[in-house]
């Protein structure tokens, strides 16, 4: 991701990211009700190590600006335990409930998912049953964002899986969304308007474009900066999109299920108050050491400018001599 250079607004990076050590304090707590303590300023940050419908019980109505969040898929993950879709379809449905509660007239919500695999070779976008969900809390579709990566399973009887979506969601037609903070480089910045009043003008904005609905953000994996023992973990880059365009300062950041805190800490950098739970004891730990790091500004995190990976000239990359004695003997099967 890249943020241009705009006043106030400087690209997520390690150089960049803000000092917050003496001023930006969290809790971690079983006691779903110490989450009153980011109203009261006691602190900044709260993760809530136990159930969401518990957390999101105790926070009050319209209070939160931005629930960005990636929910387990039902596919049997070691993070899950695996239900009939019906059941995990109920399961969702009681958060999203509760989450439109606690949404603010002007907040988004952005729900990540991927695939839930319903048959051998046979798949279920989740975004597609859990639109019905949000639909019936209320909320209004803004975009369905694809997100578009290059790792991930390889498949042998259907095209491998590349993306997930962001089907983000708002409370009223009043939404907060700040275009301006997330433009990028245009293609052409010199493009000019060609005929009409403005012929000879410049025809893009001075600081970007839109960066459509199609990100391209490398997804987590094993020689990512940003990887921990969690196995489906968000890039903080994606969510600091999120947080720029949908949030101002001081608004608070929810995630209801937290992982390893990539949304809350993504959060924190932007100088948000964050708030999330999280079930399982490990990635509670892992959460507290990013959070401290997240503050006192070395978290490890890919640079927001760095441009995506392409391979070069190093051995990995060249053709390996049996593949290519492979496809001249047309013997592919044996490789």
């Amino acid at each position: 991701m890249y943020v241009p250079d705009i006043p106030g607004i400087k690209a997520l990076d390690q150089q960049t990211v803000l000092n917050l050590e003496n001023d930006y304090s969290y809790r971690i707590s079983t006691d779903s009700e110490e989450v009153n303590g980011l109203f009261d300023d006691e602190y900044r940050c709260f993760l809530y190590h136990g159930n969401c419908l518990e957390l999101l019980d105790a926070l009050p109505d319209g209070s939160v600006q931005l629930i960005v969040t990636s929910p387990p898929y039902n596919i049997g993950k070691s993070y899950e335990q695996k239900q009939t879709l019906a059941e995990y379809l109920d399961l969702q449905r009681q958060v999203i409930e509760k989450c439109a509660r606690v949404l603010s007239e002007t907040g988004s919500i952005c729900w990540e998912v991927g695939n839930h695999i319903v048959g051998p070779n046979q798949i279920l976008p989740l975004d597609i049953p859990l639109h019905q969900i949000f639909h019936d809390c209320g909320l209004m579709m803004r975009n369905r964002i694809v997100w578009h990566f290059e790792h991930g399973l390889h498949c042998r009887r259907r095209f491998s899986g590349r993306y997930e979506v962001i089907s983000w969601y708002s409370k009223s037609d009043s939404y907060s969304f700040d275009l301006d903070s997330v433009r990028v480089p245009q293609k052409y910045p010199g493009k000019r308007y060609f005929k009409g009043p403005r012929a000879g003008e410049l025809s893009g904005n001075p600081l970007g474009k839109n960066p459509s609905d199609v990100w391209v953000f490398p997804n987590v994996k094993h020689n990512h900066r940003e990887k921990t023992i969690h196995p489906c973990q968000f890039p903080v880059e994606l969510v600091d999109r999120l947080v720029l365009s949908l949030t101002q300062p001081d608004d608070i950041v929810l995630d209801p299920f937290a992982g390893v805190s990539s949304a809350l800490c993504a959060a924190i950098l932007r100088n948000r108050r964050a708030c999330g739970a999280e079930i399982i004891p490990e990635y509670v730990d892992i959460s507290e050491q990013r959070i401290r790091q997240a503050i006192d500004g070395t978290l490890p995190i890919r640079p927001s400018h760095m441009p995506v990976y392409t391979p070069g000239t190093e051995k990995l990359a060249q053709l390996p001599p049996e593949f290519a004695k492979a496809r001249t003997d047309g013997n592919i099967r044996n490789v």
